[in-house]
């Protein structure tokens, strides 16, 4: 089997776009709280996808305010470079390589908020895109990064034939020459990009047993799971039914009313 050897893990199907909506809505308004943004600020959005979280960062910094959201994939990023209906972009949407992004004239350098999400974790060059959003920021500005670190997961009590599944979902990740644990680094990055790191904090993701939130906490991680079914069961050994019935009692674990699961987006952010 030939694995993939960099670039965004999960694809562009409807099914990851559709799980990509439904992460977005469980996290913008906590993410948005914690970037703490003001009225006319000006924001570069790196790596932003379908631009859930951008076009609420546009609405918050207001008219006076300006933001670009930039994506490597056309098709991420294509809904908000040609909305529906004619309508205007609710952000300054563009094409362009996170390692490289696509700048007007004397933009380089002059905002106020960098940010980026989930984008560190699918590179294989986390220092480098660092850099830009420091470069991309003016002398104090801020650089806002939220990322993963997959040993970040607690369960309790763990569902059965769980464990090989993270496992293996964490060795995918290495093999595609993505870094599984660079939430742990991101004020290392930070300072070796010549910010200087001010805040480090968390979004709280996981639930209790029982409730409609760990009920769809547990379908994003399933879908991450099936997104990359083939390869999981290429490292993990599985068969296609020992993989479908871990599935069945991960999903069926999440009704217990005894069980719980604590995850935690790591937040790092520095100054320019």
């Amino acid at each position: 089997m030939t694995e993939v050897t960099s670039g965004y893990l999960h694809g562009t199907s409807d099914a990851e776009q559709a799980r990509l909506a439904r992460l977005n809505l469980s996290l913008n308004e906590l993410s948005l709280r914690e970037l703490q943004l003001n009225a006319g600020d000006r924001v570069i959005d790196f790596g932003c996808g379908p631009g859930q979280l951008t076009r609420a960062m546009a609405k918050a910094v207001g008219p006076d305010g300006f933001v670009v959201g930039f994506d490597g994939s056309a098709e991420q990023i294509g809904p908000a470079l040609a909305p529906a209906g004619g309508e205007p972009p609710e952000f300054d949407a563009r094409l362009g390589p996170v390692e490289a992004p696509p700048y007007r004239d004397g933009e380089r350098g002059s905002f106020d908020v960098a940010h980026a999400r989930f984008v560190l974790e699918h590179v294989a060059a986390p220092l480098r895109v660092v850099q830009e959003m420091v470069q991309a920021v003016r002398p104090g500005g801020r650089i806002v990064i939220q990322d993963d670190d997959h040993a970040a997961l607690r369960m309790w009590p763990e569902p059965c034939g769980f464990a090989p599944l993270w496992e293996s979902y964490i060795l995918v990740t290495a093999r595609n020459q993505n870094d599984p644990f660079v939430g742990r680094r991101l004020p290392a990055l930070l300072h070796a990009a010549g910010a200087v790191p001010t805040r480090v904090t968390g979004i709280f993701y996981g639930g209790a047993g029982g409730t409609s939130v760990l009920a769809s906490v547990v379908e994003n991680v399933i879908g991450l799971f099936d997104g990359v079914r083939d390869r999981l069961l290429h490292v993990s050994g599985l068969t296609g039914a020992e993989y479908d019935r871990s599935i069945a009692n991960f999903r069926a674990w999440s009704g217990r009313a005894d069980a719980s699961m604590w995850y935690q987006f790591h937040w790092a952010e520095g100054i320019r």
